[in-house]
């Protein structure tokens, strides 16, 4: 079994150290800053450079154990013809992208997603001061699909987590969400034959009471907080996991958002196993 954490660490140390001793083999991590000093020697990163004046939060696929081998897939520009260990980009702040290799399974592809939010156009006049987020998350599933190579989606074994920064199931009165546009991702994501991993109840602990603009049964759990709640008092969910269909049949996926297992940043934990079935 292959054991991956999915982590918007929001650019903290501690998070990584955290990560180290979880007994992982794979972190896909989004805004995760620069490994610290006293864990840069027990984790393994890609070596390809990034531009961090112009953006500091990227996604990041980490290798933890031994157990796996990992290729990571160097971003690349649309127009350019990608090599063997290649993936072509529209937004290199979005993804990260890498081949997981275990010891006893086939491999699989894993993609760290970060739908950054986005101001829109000064002409639009708009009062959305965060933006929307769903224009990073289909360029993330435009990405996606350089994996897709055949219709038939049980040739595909991929895994794509993190964070999406949108509340999947949001009624239309969602004052946090856009929920149609939002809709749209979901449903582009199944086009694809990328099942909807959740996590969902029973994976994980739902608020209580619901959350304003959710539906009374929606089995959402909460894995962001805001500065103003912490993790007893998380509402949201914000992070998501989908696997192609068939091979999402070996994959597992829950919301370590309890508090006492929450973790030190704002986002909570996805746990993720892989099964070698």
């Amino acid at each position: 079994m292959t054991r991956v954490v999915s982590w918007n660490i929001a650019k903290r140390h501690e998070p990584w150290r955290e990560l180290v001793g979880m007994d992982a083999d794979v972190a896909l991590l989004q805004e995760a800053g620069q490994v610290p000093e006293d864990v840069a020697g027990q984790v393994e990163i890609a070596s390809a450079d990034r531009p961090d004046d112009l953006y500091d939060r990227w996604p990041m696929v980490v290798k933890l154990s031994d157990r796996v081998e990992v290729e990571w897939f160097k971003p690349v520009g649309l127009m350019h013809e990608p090599a063997e260990l290649e993936i072509p980009v529209s937004d290199v702040s979005t993804v990260a992208a890498a081949r997981v290799i275990p010891r006893d399974a086939d491999p699989f592809i894993v993609v760290s997603m970060y739908a950054r939010w986005i101001i829109p156009h000064s002409s639009t006049g708009t009062t959305w001061g965060v933006g929307y987020s769903d224009g990073s998350a289909h360029r993330i599933v435009s990405d996606l699909s350089a994996f897709a190579g055949s219709s038939n989606p049980s040739t595909h074994r991929i895994l794509a987590a993190g964070d999406l920064n949108m509340i999947y199931g949001a009624a239309d009165n969602n004052r946090l969400s856009l929920p149609a546009r939002e809709r749209t991702v979901i449903d582009r994501m199944a086009a694809l034959g990328l099942e909807f991993l959740g996590p969902q109840f029973p994976n994980g602990r739902r608020a209580s009471p619901t959350p304003q603009g959710l539906p009374g049964d929606t089995k959402n759990v909460p894995t962001y907080y805001t500065s103003r709640r912490s993790p007893e008092t998380a509402e949201n969910q914000l992070d998501y996991a989908f696997a192609s269909r068939g091979f999402h049949e070996s994959v597992t996926v829950r919301a370590m958002n309890e508090p006492g297992q929450w973790g030190s940043s704002d986002h909570c934990r996805l746990w993720i196993e892989v099964s070698a079935g």
